[in-house]
């Protein structure tokens, strides 16, 4: 057992090992499992990976402690007059007309496990295996065991330990049933997962005359009723606090919060941050170790610096938590603008098993595409490596696909362009989804209204197949088309450089297409803490990179300058996206940067004219410039204007 400043103790610090947030672990000796988990993680990729996010973010805590020093009792006062200000912004908002339920689903995987085999009854069980569990019961739970913990260390928690297989199909049956039910109650109802659900019930309370404890009651007993399984519900005057609501009296439980403005103070006064929902174990580390906040009501007494340190819409965010605020309105429903699969399974070097892992991926993808009747052109791929390393490539194609086979080909190549390569999970998505008013039609045609709105010279934010150009005005964003048809093309690709661990943690026919955007999206995966991220400005026309960055391990886009240069805000924030890179990821933040890369093309590509068009309105008018300037040389005469013809002439 390795020593540390901790006097011997360096599980304590492991901060990763185990949080006693899920319900039913409350009794849990937490230093016994935070000891066990600790001795058998280390010396794994996991391990290292764990400790590397652990330092950056002790290296956040330490950059916000130096920032609080700083701060005068001058700029103190002036935060708080715009914290307080806020605070009555966000108190007019404040909405307690609606009655909104959370209901959550008694561990549910093992539930109906436990259901169709009575036999797991009163035994400790998982479901899962020894690399992974999906959802521990809860006399598994008294002993430590929990989702999304290896099951060796589970086994070693819990020796009787009893692992099921996961069977997704028979999941998402027992979730349909579920569903039903709550439909009676809201048809618009929220769902979140298989297991979890938000419905406004404030038309049946005063419809039917009931109190929102007895609409909880009479849904809960008619979810088990027609499926034989428990669930837990949580009632309040948002999302927010319903959520929080249905975790207290779990199992087979629920907890009434009044619409009433003292009610709510009262009991968020005293409720950890950790219990919030988009509150996670780092934002939890960061804000009680840099600031001193443990409860929501700290939040309050602590808004001159939230609001001197985070940006705006963070501030409001823990503004919000710390008045008990949260969503009250149902989300109007969005076109979908991507859709993924993914797979986790025992590190491994075996392509062939690799390719059948990706084979099922696509045929899984296919099949949702095809429920929802969608097409999409950008396909992305995901790895994790055995370093739990993230790396993502993604390709947009000229026709939209949804079939499996068309999904494969491409996803194939990817694949095989990264191995050889040790892989424990592998993801696929599509995007850029085909709308229904464009048909069959070309996605890279572009409209006769798109056409004549381009700029007059027909130059800016066009990619030139010949890197060889000129390059006018530092605008003209350099690409080759690559065919995958073609073998040289693809003999000569290495696509892309390892990257950290992805935050998200995560869910595309044409034969030759544009290799647009092989993106390495690298970012720190610790439980969310990106508090500035969604703040930044999304647009992608603000999006850049350094000058004369290349993405040299494809050979497929380069770039001679950008309208700004990407920032490292303290250095260690992406200016464009608020990801956190501490400078010793050095390869990261290049990685970053060529990621940054890719997007703005991809962007540019989809939302510019038909790049044939743009080669041709060049080749022209570099041919005319030239023909000019001789003329002009000689008989000082002015180059003429170019005839309409040349914008539609066929590209030979």
């Amino acid at each position: 057992m390795g020593t540390s400043s901790d006097g011997g103790r360096p599980w304590q610090s492991y901060t990763t090992a185990y949080t006693n947030a899920k319900a039913g672990m409350d009794g849990v000796d937490k230093d016994k499992v935070q000891r066990v988990v600790y001795e058998m993680s280390k010396g794994s990729k996991y391990f290292e990976n764990e400790q590397r996010k652990e330092a950056f973010t002790k290296q956040k805590v330490e950059h916000l402690r130096a920032q609080v020093v700083k701060l005068s009792e001058k700029d103190i006062l002036h935060f708080e007059m715009i914290a307080n200000k806020r605070i009555l912004e966000l108190e007019a908002s404040r909405d307690l007309s609606k009655i909104w339920l959370h209901t959550d689903m008694d561990a549910f995987y093992a539930a109906v496990e436990t259901l169709e085999n009575p036999s797991l009854r009163g035994k400790p069980m998982a479901v899962g295996g020894l690399s992974m569990i999906s959802t521990a019961n809860y006399e598994a739970r008294k002993y430590g065991v929990r989702a999304a913990m290896p099951g060796f260390i589970a086994c070693k928690l819990c020796p009787d330990l009893i692992f099921v297989p996961i069977n997704f199909e028979k999941y998402m049956f027992y979730s349909e049933l579920t569903r039903k039910v709550f439909r009676r109650y809201d048809p618009n109802f929220i769902s979140t997962s298989l297991d979890e659900a938000y419905l406004n019930i404030t038309e049946v309370c005063i419809n039917q005359g009931m109190s929102s404890d007895e609409v909880a009651t009479e849904l809960r007993n008619a979810i088990f009723e027609e499926t034989g399984l428990t669930c837990s519900a949580g009632v309040a005057p948002n999302q927010m606090l319903a959520k929080v609501c249905s975790d207290i009296n779990k199992p087979n439980g629920q907890f009434i919060l009044p619409n009433d403005r003292k009610a709510v103070m009262t009991f968020i006064s005293s409720l950890p941050i950790r219990k919030i929902g988009g509150i996670g174990k780092v934002t939890e580390h960061v804000l009680r170790d840099a600031l001193g906040i443990k409860t929501c009501e700290d939040m309050l007494q602590e808004c001159a610096l939230l609001r001197a340190l985070f940006s705006s819409c963070s501030s409001d965010f823990f503004l919000s938590v710390g008045l008990g605020l949260g969503s009250t309105t149902t989300p109007k429903q969005k076109m979908r603008k991507s859709i993924s699969n993914e797979r986790t399974f025992r590190t491994t070097k075996d392509e062939s098993f690799l390719l059948q892992q990706l084979g099922d991926i696509a045929e899984a993808l296919s099949n949702d595409m095809d429920k929802e009747c969608l097409s999409g052109r950008t396909l992305t791929l995901k790895l994790k490596t055995a370093s739990f390393e993230v790396r993502t490539r993604a390709v947009s194609l000229q026709k939209f696909i949804h079939s499996k086979e068309d999904i494969l080909q491409f996803a194939s190549r990817m694949l095989k362009a990264e191995l050889p390569l040790s892989l424990r999970l592998i993801g696929l998505r599509m995007s850029h989804f085909s709308d229904d008013k464009i048909g069959t039609l070309d996605p890279m045609q572009k409209t006769i209204v798109g056409f004549l709105s381009s700029d007059a010279t027909g130059l800016s934010a066009m990619h030139i197949e010949n890197k060889d150009r000129p390059n006018i005005g530092d605008k003209v964003e350099q690409q080759e088309v690559f065919d995958f048809n073609d073998r040289q093309s693809m003999q000569g690709m290495e696509v892309g450089l390892p990257s950290i661990d992805d935050h998200s943690g995560g869910r595309h026919d044409g034969r030759s297409f544009q290799c647009e955007s092989l993106q390495s999206v690298c970012s720190d995966d610790a439980d969310g803490f990106n508090m500035n991220s969604s703040c930044l400005d999304e647009s992608k026309s603000s999006i850049s990179v350094e000058p004369n960055r290349s993405m040299d391990p494809v050979g497929a886009t380069s770039t001679s300058s950008h309208k700004a240069g990407l920032i490292w805000v303290d250095d260690y924030i992406c200016s464009v996206c608020g990801i956190e890179l501490p400078p010793s990821f050095i390869e990261e933040r290049q990685e970053h940067s060529d990621y940054h890369l890719a997007e703005m093309l991809q962007e540019e590509e989809s939302s510019c004219s038909s790049g044939q068009v743009a080669r041709e309105r060049y080749r022209f008018m570099h041919k005319e410039t030239q023909a000019g300037e001789s003329s002009s040389r000689k008989k000082k005469q002015k180059v003429k204007h170019i005839p309409i013809e040349a914008f539609f002439s066929k590209q030979v």
